[in-house]
């Protein structure tokens, strides 16, 4: 694989003490029965001893003869190159003077090498304790100056100051930078524009209906412009550039090549025409979620590495994420990476047509699981504008170790303009969005996020006009960070037992509104469902997009995962009725007022 990708390779498979055997192998009979055993036998031999390696490995006659002059004793010490620091010397200097490619040594070694009783055995990762037995192998197979007295003692041996090996290491530690290492936490900062300089997008779309990934690009396309982080913004695509709307950077930006553009695009003679540049500022990574991570880490944690901060924004199918490339998600988390992942296309009904593998329902839970990851799913542009500068601000300005992960959909409608002051609950992970001040006979609270906020909306329209209940909207940007504030409050009222508890953001908003609580998502229930613990009202109900769902229509898959404005007004009616407010007659009248089948399919039936 690496010889294929144009590395230069270097094996190092055999110890030194198999290369007077190999001399006389003139008939290759010894390589190819090297070449014929596999990994679990190589394993069996340095499990077992010299004479089960000359019974079992020079199994033939002529490979018996081949080292007949030879003890059990030295057939065992016949060496892997891992192990073998002339081998591995040896190819390391054929690395450092290698030219023009990059080049891998692939070194064979055992497991447990020199751990005694434990060398090459399937032993239990958990092992605590060492017998002295093995600690005197280990001690004799490295010439370890230590006494069979002290062995029981576990003693540290530390070579002289004067001595070979404690020049070296120091030398070493010198070039490296010192003895303890060491990551750069801070740089200098950068500022982050203000907000007005997203005012178009504050101002919403008037007429014109527009999905948030177009939004996003728009929001994007103005910050490249800003004169402080425009250079460092890194943005960052796999595959769906023109899917995202993306392809008017092609020309502003240009597409990162350390060669430049050496072919004619087959989109010449369109306005956005794909052109590659040496200086471009793309990353353009192909269908290649692992390589466009990579990417995103290194440019996230440059500030780090390398003292020049950047910020990526790398934009993908919401679903091509988190469970393609779990490991490396967590692994920026760990290496303290900051930027934005854009999950496209995101909710479980925004994309239909295009079968199971586009229909995330649950991509918010795994990046839940990352603790230093912010999560957000908008429902509007302003919104979206916010939630960027905010965390631009940030990790950029404050240089907080954080990450952002923000779904956006493809599904068009008008963009309103920003109410005032709903900046602080944008961030902090909902606000109130219509607030229902008639009188009503009864009165639920609404909340929704993403998508389906949409549907939450006409729902409330229903309850009023037609079932004389009002009904309060929340937006919903972040069930998770709603969760991530409960818990933290949780624990200050548990460490201070003695002071007055303070209230989680949700039991804020929510203290001494009317009615049950009703939590709508484009996501599974586990997500609303987080909260629940602080929802004041006992009636919580949660709809979610649990299951697999195939339908022609964003319409029909919301009323098949039963999260569509109908089932909003059902779960409202349900949780009055529940607490005796309404007669459940009345949610019976709803089911067949909406032409609901009660015995439809359960999406959680596969």
């Amino acid at each position: 694989m690496f010889r294929g990708a144009q590395w230069n390779v270097t094996k190092v498979i055999w110890g030194r003490f198999w290369d007077p055997l190999l001399a006389k192998d003139v008939d290759g009979i010894l390589q190819r029965r090297m070449d014929e055993v596999i990994d679990g036998e190589y394993q069996n031999y340095k499990a077992k001893d010299g004479a089960f390696v000359r019974e079992h490995f020079f199994n033939s006659p002529e490979l018996k003869a081949m080292v007949a002059d030879l003890s059990d004793d030295e057939i065992w010490k016949l060496n892997r190159g891992g192990h073998d620091p002339y081998k591995v010397y040896a190819a390391y200097h054929e690395a450092v003077n290698h030219k023009e490619q990059p080049t891998v040594i692939l070194a064979k070694t055992i497991k447990g090498y020199g751990t005694g009783a434990g060398e090459a055995k399937n032993t239990a990762h958990n092992t605590k304790k060492v017998d002295v037995e093995s600690l005197k192998l280990f001690r004799d197979r490295f010439d370890i100056p230590v006494k069979d007295s002290e062995l029981e003692n576990l003693p540290f041996f530390k070579p002289e100051p004067n001595s070979a090996e404690a020049r070296y290491l120091s030398e070493r530690r010198t070039a490296l930078g010192g003895f303890v290492p060491q990551r750069r936490a801070k740089s200098f900062n950068i500022p982050t524009p203000a907000l007005d300089t997203l005012k178009a997008i504050l101002d919403g779309s008037g007429d014109r209906e527009i999905s948030t990934t177009m939004a996003f690009v728009r929001i994007l396309a103005q910050l490249v412009k800003d004169k402080e982080i425009g250079s460092r913004i890194v943005p960052i695509i796999p595959d769906e550039a023109r899917t995202f709307g993306m392809e008017g950077m092609f020309r502003q930006l240009g597409i990162y090549s350390s060669v430049g553009q050496l072919y004619e695009p087959v989109d010449k003679d369109q306005v956005m025409f794909y052109k590659e540049d040496k200086k471009g500022q793309i990353l353009e990574e192909g269908i290649n979620e692992a390589g466009a991570m990579s990417s995103f880490i290194a440019a996230g944690t440059s500030y780090s590495s390398h003292n020049q901060p950047m910020l990526p924004f790398y934009i993908f199918y919401s679903m091509f994420g988190f469970q393609r490339i779990g490991d490396l998600a967590w692994a920026a988390g760990d290496s303290r990476t900051r930027g934005f992942l854009i999950g496209g296309t995101a909710g479980r009904t925004t994309l239909n047509g295009e079968g199971l593998q586009h229909e995330d329902g649950h991509s918010h839970i795994l990046a839940g699981t990352i603790p230093n990851c912010r999560t957000f799913d908008p429902t509007y542009g302003y919104e979206l504008a916010v939630i960027i500068q905010d965390g631009m601000k940030k990790m950029t300005e404050e240089q907080q170790d954080v990450f952002y992960y923000i779904t956006v959909m493809n599904e068009s409608y008008q963009q309103p303009a920003m109410p005032a002051g709903v900046e602080e609950g944008i961030i902090k992970g909902m606000y109130l969005l219509e607030e229902d001040t008639r009188e009503a006979a009864h009165h639920v609270q609404l909340m929704g996020s993403g998508t389906i906020l949409r549907e939450v909306r006409e729902a409330a329209k229903i309850l009023r006009e037609q079932f004389n209940v009002g009904a309060d909207v929340w937006s919903v940007t972040s069930f998770n960070e709603l969760r991530r504030d409960g818990l933290a409050v949780e624990r200050t009222n548990r460490l201070h037992p003695g002071q007055k508890p303070k209230l989680s953001y949700v039991e804020e908003c929510l203290n001494g509104r009317k009615g049950p609580v009703i939590a709508s998502t484009d996501y599974m229930k586990l997500f609303a469902e987080q909260i629940r613990q602080w929802v004041p009202s006992k009636e919580f109900k949660v709809l979610g997009t649990d299951g697999f769902g195939r339908s022609d229509s964003r319409k029909k898959l919301r009323h098949f995962f039963e999260v569509d404005r109908h089932f909003v007004v059902l779960a409202a009616l349900e949780a009055l009725a529940d607490r005796g407010d309404i007669e459940p007659k009345v949610v019976s009248e709803a089911i067949a007022k909406f032409g609901i089948n009660p015995e439809k399919r359960n999406p959680l039936d596969c």
